[in-house]
């Protein structure tokens, strides 16, 4: 409660130098509030633009040291790797997700060779990398089928697990797969390995780009409604985050980020767990294209970046994060 009244509490007393701005900001960013997402292609020496991000790129694994370089040079405590699956190596089931040579695969064995322990390594759990028709899961007449494609998401953790992965994140929101998986894991050995669960995950028009990037968008068959969330909702989200610590999650995530800034607050306030915001691909588009037109503005990202922390975010996953030597500069 303010107690005092104008014109002997001037509020504008603290703002008047930078350095007594300093003294008081209520919140701050620094490379370790980050993970930064890489795309992953087949091939040899190639770093492939990706049309709809600016200066966003997916590449081949030869390539990734340098990416690895930059973000350890940066002080980014953690990178995420998501695949664009050549189309003819996917299929109705997303078999490639279980094939121990996939792009994912081989990316963990080389960073974890390389690096060992240096950074850490997030990996997705979902199918829709891999799938023919671009759903996170098994489809039957256009529905996702919840517990058929848990079990295929349980062998996809292992897997990531047995390769090297240090954070398991479920994106695909199937009821009960973080209980199971987590299960699954601590029977085979693997109990430091952490989860990040998607808990909160909006079926959102804010993904478009990246799914031109993992090269799902055109493949896509209808939408993701039926299991993703309904943007409408703000007390479900905080079943589903419940529900998901109760089955063993480490951490949480929030999917978008600056549509849903009330719900990362809400989250925060109501279970204290670490919770992290996805700036997604079509809000980093739309920062980089409509409002700055193609140029680097990094007042504005910065206010966008700190507008999560604000509300409560302890991380956060975003196509800025090798850019931070320029943005926190």
């Amino acid at each position: 409660m303010i107690t005092g009244k104008y014109p002997e509490l001037r509020l504008r007393r603290s703002r008047k130098y930078a350095w007594s701005r300093r003294l008081v900001e209520e919140n701050n960013l620094s490379p370790n509030d980050f993970v930064l997402p890489i795309f992953l292609i087949d091939g040899k020496n190639k770093k492939q633009k990706i049309k709809s991000m600016p200066d966003v790129y997916r590449y081949t694994l030869d390539k990734l040291n340098s990416i690895v370089d930059k973000a350890l040079k940066i002080g980014i405590p953690m990178i995420a790797l998501f695949p664009n699956t050549q189309k003819k190596k996917k299929n109705a089931f997303g078999s490639e997700a279980l094939n121990e040579d996939n792009l994912v695969c081989k990316a963990i064995q080389l960073i974890k060779k390389k690096y060992k322990n240096e950074i850490g390594l997030m990996c997705d759990v979902a199918l829709d990398p891999y799938t023919s028709h671009g759903h996170d899961g098994i489809i039957n007449k256009e529905y996702v089928l919840n517990d058929k494609t848990v079990e295929i998401l349980i062998k996809q953790s292992l897997l990531q697990a047995e390769m090297g992965c240090d954070v398991i994140a479920p994106s695909d929101m199937m009821d009960g797969r973080i209980g199971r998986i987590r299960k699954a894991l601590d029977k085979n050995g693997y109990e430091t390995t952490q989860i990040l669960s998607y808990a909160v995950k909006y079926a959102s028009s804010f993904y478009g780009p990246f799914r031109e990037a993992v090269g799902s968008k055109a493949l896509l068959k209808g939408n993701k409604k039926n299991y993703q969330m309904d943007f409408r909702n703000s007390d479900e989200a905080l079943r589903e985050v419940a529900l998901d610590i109760k089955e063993g999650a480490d951490m949480v995530m929030v999917k978008p980020g600056l549509p849903y800034l009330d719900i990362i607050k809400s989250v925060k306030e109501n279970f204290k767990i670490p919770v992290l915001a996805y700036q997604v691909s079509g809000e980093y588009s739309l920062l980089s294209n409509s409002i700055n037109k193609g140029s680097f503005n990094k007042d504005l990202i910065l206010e966008s970046l700190i507008s999560f922390k604000r509300a409560g975010a302890n991380a956060i996953i975003s196509y800025y994060a090798d850019k931070l030597d320029k943005i926190l500069k």
